[in-house]
């Protein structure tokens, strides 16, 4: 049997010997230590990670073999922006100089008729009408119009249905052929005395469009109707009655100045 003291002396050098093959612990370092040698990293405070690091490597791989980089295709499109507003540039100064000089134009102008020269006799003064003066000249017609042709339906069809028919089926194409006659008479100055239509163009106008107008008329009302007396009577009111207002309206257009342009010339 072992006795107490030599169990005690085993105990002490097995753990001796523990302790001379265990790993040495690690010395210890403050803390201010380690932030102050942070410090002396480059560019960063922390080592860049590992994909990080290969990406960069490709990049400048990249550019060592002499292929492009992503770069130099921002530049192309830049290059591209600025070309395109240079063109735009130049476009919208030529258009500058060309305001100018037509400002000027008309300063010299009306310096010139201050100072007593003639824009022309007042008699023969030429004018020509804006698109927009024709269409709603065309509009405005249509809708006299087709109200007094619906009346002379209803009163001698007896029919609602075959008035509104006859009316429906012809008003956006007059509208259209009345624009485009009006589009055709706007290119003749003839009839046109100081700075508006005289009274024979006024009438002239109102014939030329009453004739395709009836004949308009009466093939609709004779297809709608499908009766010849009626259709007869209701183109024959319209020639009589729609010539005479026509001719009112044209007069009472010729004195509106909207829509005008006057053809600006000196008599010298």
């Amino acid at each position: 049997m072992i006795s107490l003291p030599t169990l005690v002396t085993l105990a002490c050098s097995v753990s001796s010997g523990f302790a001379f093959h265990t790993a040495p612990s690690a010395p210890y370092r403050p803390a201010s230590l380690s932030r102050r040698a942070e410090t002396f990293l480059p560019n960063s405070s922390s080592i860049a990670p590992k994909n990080s690091r290969n990406q960069s490597l490709l990049r400048i791989a990249t550019t060592a073999n002499g292929e492009k980089a992503p770069s130099d295709a921002m530049i192309r499109q830049i290059d591209q922006k600025i070309s395109n507003y240079e063109k735009k540039q130049e476009k919208y100064l030529s258009k500058l100089e060309s305001a100018k000089a037509e400002l000027e134009k008309f300063k010299e102008t009306k310096q010139r008729y201050l100072a007593g020269d003639s824009l022309g006799s007042s008699d023969t003064a030429s004018f020509s009408e804006t698109t927009a003066r024709s269409l709603v000249k065309s509009m405005m017609w249509r809708v006299i119009a087709g109200s007094v042709t619906f009346f002379t339906s209803l009163r001698f069809s007896g029919n609602m249905s075959t008035a509104l028919s006859i009316v429906g089926s012809d008003f956006f194409s007059k509208a259209a052929t009345m624009f485009i006659g009006e589009r055709l008479m706007n290119k003749s100055q003839a009839g046109r005395k100081g700075g508006a239509d005289d009274v024979g163009r006024s009438l002239a106008k109102a014939l030329l469009w009453r004739l395709f107008a009836i004949a308009n008329t009466l093939t609709m009302s004779l297809l709608i109707a499908k009766d010849l007396s009626i259709a007869s009577k209701i183109a024959g009111s319209d020639a009589i009655f729609k010539t005479g207002l026509m001719f009112v309206y044209e007069r009472v257009w010729a004195k509106i100045e909207w829509g005008k342009e006057y053809l600006i010339e000196f008599s010298i």
